[in-house]
């Protein structure tokens, strides 16, 4: 057997299953959201990586298999003259590699365009139903339930209910607005567009499974922590609260939602001793280095 499966070996089993389990027991993470959307997605993409290319090494000769992994570690791409002399095996290889790393991809670009085709129509409804205020920057929907939302991507939209407008005070409804423009300015869409395209390739996977239901949350709690550089702890709070039975689309953040007791918590809440950046990338390290057997028995195996 190819000696060389055992690195992309060693990642898959990682990144889909040891780092999840590790994400979903740390406190960390809901203390430095931003850095756990970060081990978020670099899994995804190592696990996507690896997955691809543990079955080429399983087909590719050990010459071979060696002279890929080679190629990757540095970012080399291959000369095109050597793709033209390519043997039947190596052909296979690629193509079992590509098919394996095109599900993923083709299951985010379609999620993508539901949700941008879904935005769209209701852009076109908020342009015949809402009204642009531009005191505050957003369009205001009849509604007397209070609700604050975006649409984001191309469609870029904060909408406010009038039920909000009534609600909310000033400083209130300034710290919605600048949750939902934290998430705008952050493409926060396409990170929850990955999770739920992730999720649907692999559902039994438990980085998948976790990732679908911590990116979210952790979204939120990223465009928390960038709303609180504009606001206090207590509008934030108390505007999630207003607004945690509001109403909003499908493909919209919500400034309320499901969430919002947790993450009112969260905000009201001071933050356990020690300093969370270090404990996450101590995690990390951990979830690296439990790898390192495989890479290092790969290595003492002669070419």
């Amino acid at each position: 057997m190819n000696h060389h499966v055992l690195p992309p070996l060693g990642l898959v089993l990682c990144t889909g299953f040891l780092v999840p389990w590790l994400l979903v027991r740390a406190r960390w993470a809901q203390q430095v959201p931003r850095l756990a959307l970060t081990v978020w997605a670099a899994s995804g993409t190592l696990f996507t990586g690896s997955a691809a290319l543990l079955p080429a090494q399983l087909i590719l000769p050990s010459r071979t298999g060696h002279r890929l992994s080679d190629a990757l570690f540095a970012l080399q791409l291959p000369h095109p003259e050597r793709l033209s002399h390519l043997t039947g095996r190596e052909y296979v290889a690629v193509a079992v590699a590509l098919v394996v790393l095109a599900a993923p991809l083709a299951g985010f670009g379609r999620t993508l365009l539901r949700a941008r085709r879904e935005r769209r129509l209701h852009d076109e409804t908020l342009r015949l139903v809402g009204r642009y205020d531009p005191a505050i920057g957003a369009t205001v929907l009849e509604h007397d339930r209070p609700a604050v939302y975006c649409l984001p991507g191309r469609s870029r939209r904060v909408v406010v209910s009038s039920g909000a407008l009534n609600t909310l005070t000033p400083p209130q409804l300034a710290a919605a607005l600048a949750h939902e423009r934290a998430h705008i300015s952050g493409r926060h869409h396409l990170l929850v567009a990955a999770a739920d395209s992730f999720s649907g390739v692999f559902p039994h996977l438990p980085l998948a499974r976790h990732g679908g239901t911590a990116v979210p949350l952790l979204v939120e709690m990223t465009a928390d922590d960038r709303a609180l550089r504009r606001c206090s702890r207590d509008a934030l709070a108390t505007a999630l609260y207003a607004l945690a039975s509001g109403q909003a689309p499908r493909e919209a953040f919500a400034a309320g939602g499901p969430s919002a007791a947790l993450r009112m918590r969260r905000i009201l809440t001071p933050q356990a001793a020690g300093h969370p950046v270090l404990r996450g990338l101590f995690t990390i390290a951990a979830a690296g280095l439990s790898a390192a057997p495989l890479i290092i028995a790969c290595c003492s195996f002669p070419n």
